[in-house]
């Protein structure tokens, strides 16, 4: 089979390169437009990243979704550029699932995701905005099709590899975000919360395990340094959902791992810090005080208390609920604006979306009491097996297992979703990387170990001549 696809590809590449010359001298324009020879080199993109599908593909479309929804330049390339690789991928996913010879199979957590696509669906024909609402659910049956299929396929089997390559990201992500935020003072990942989410929810908990089944030294300084500019970055970012979902989803793990002195070490050092700044720098550390208390627990609004800058979107959302309690606004879809554009499929609108404070109250919003049902349905399997490897860690005591980290990941995602609006957003970077560890834990969970069959002989044994040896089944 491997032997074929290789001469296939021989064959294909000089045939394809002679369509382009052809082109090139009988379509020249096609050549020197610009949309259009961006077009070709996302085609070859594609291409390459479909080849070697299993190895980098999840890769490249993290990093898409991460241009997508950053700072950087010619972020409308990255915006159109990530739903290719999100629908590419979902395909060429499940033909990749259908053609193994053992195939991973579907189980309750994929079944209530298509329920969940198919309320989305129902919720978007009701709705004022059609259009939109189906739109949003499409992109959301792709994402949970790629965590069913592609997602699985390209990491069975290849376990290792997958999660040594996940902690290197995460490393490159901590040293390129302190270069860009401290250094050239650019937020790259755009508003404060964005940093605060990336780092609380996906860079911090792997490097956390990263570092605990760390075998070399060299590896685990690396590891911490890398962890320290990533908290570092956490705190900058001044997001106390990001912290806080951070510091949840670490006090759980060491406690479930019984590393309990080590939590108090980490507080023991930061006790010693800030007494330490206390002693040497009064003044300063009054101000570091009274900032951090302005800044990270009141959001520059004291007068209005420590969720203030959380009452108001919630209010507004409570609001619209109560407008449409059983079938919601439709999926993605708000209900507050008079006047609707609908000239962009690749995103959604200034002005055409507004904050919720939560995923969840977005969520009710979106689909009501009666639709939301599979949706509560689906993360309460989340955090069903987020619970069976907790216990797992609390009764093995290790940390060596590659259902740890993603459980860190998903119980950080699941606080920081009560207060941030991105857990069904598909075209947000976090909310793909969410899913795909969700799919990914439902086939790395541990699996209790077998008790040996005991069978108890209550006959007596006694001695068989050679000659009394059966040689039928009746004799």
């Amino acid at each position: 089979m491997r032997s074929g696809s290789r001469i296939l590809g021989a064959l294909l590449v000089p045939l394809i390169a002679l369509v382009f010359l052809w082109l090139a001298n009988s379509r020249p324009g096609y050549f020197t437009n610009v949309t259009y020879l961006g077009g070709l080199m996302l085609l070859e993109v594609v291409i390459v990243a479909v080849w070697h599908y299993e190895k980098i593909f999840f890769l490249i479309m993290m990093l898409a979704f991460l241009w997508g929804g950053s700072s950087l330049p010619l972020v409308g390339a990255g915006e159109v550029g990530r739903w290719v690789f999100l629908i590419v991928g979902a395909a060429v996913g499940l033909f990749r699932w259908l053609d193994r010879d053992r195939r991973q199979p579907l189980g309750s957590l994929h079944l209530t995701a298509g329920l969940c696509v198919l309320s989305a669906v129902v919720s978007g024909v009701v709705s004022a905005r059609t259009e939109l609402s189906l739109l949003k659910t499409t992109s959301l049956f792709f994402l949970f099709l790629y965590g069913s299929c592609g997602a699985r396929v390209a990491v069975a089997g290849r376990e290792a590899t997958f999660f040594r390559g996940l902690l290197t990201a995460s490393e490159v992500v901590a040293y390129v975000c302190v270069f860009f935020y401290f250094v050239l003072r650019f937020a790259v990942l755009g508003n404060p919360n964005s940093l605060g989410a990336v780092m609380g929810v996906a860079v911090i908990p792997l490097l956390v395990w990263g570092t605990l089944v760390a075998d070399e030294r060299q590896i685990k300084h690396r590891r911490i340094v890398a962890l320290c500019l990533a908290t570092l970055l956490l705190v900058s970012s001044a997001s106390r959902a990001g912290i806080l979902a951070c510091a949840f989803s670490v006090t759980v793990t060491c406690i479930a791992l019984r590393r309990g002195t080590l939590l108090l070490k980490g507080l023991m050092v930061v006790v010693f810090l800030v007494a330490g700044l206390a002693v040497i720098q009064p003044d300063q550390f009054d101000s570091l005080v009274s900032t951090a208390t302005e800044t990270i627990l009141f959001k520059g609004k004291p007068e209005q208390g420590l969720l203030g800058s959380r009452k108001d979107p919630w209010q507004d959302t409570v609001d619209v609920i109560k407008e449409s309690p059983w079938f919601g606004s439709g999926f993605g879809t708000d209900r507050m604006q008079t006047r609707y554009q609908t000239d962009s499929m690749i995103r959604t609108l200034e002005g055409n979306s507004r904050e919720h404070g939560s995923s969840y109250l977005g969520l009710l919003q979106y689909l009501g009491l009666l639709g939301i049902v599979p949706f509560v349905i689906l993360l309460a399997l989340v955090s069903l097996q987020a619970y069976r490897v907790c216990r797992w860690m609390w009764r093995s005591g290790s940390p060596y297992g590659y259902a740890v980290p993603l459980t860190m990941v998903c119980l950080a995602g699941l606080v920081h979703a009560a207060f941030e609006d991105w857990l069904f957003a598909v075209g947000y970077y976090l909310s793909v990387f969410f899913w795909t560890c969700v799919f990914l834990l439902f086939d790395l969970q541990p699996r209790p170990a077998r008790q040996p069959v005991v069978v108890q002989r209550t006959w007596v044994t006694s001695q068989v001549h050679p000659s009394q040896v059966a040689v039928s089944a009746h004799r």
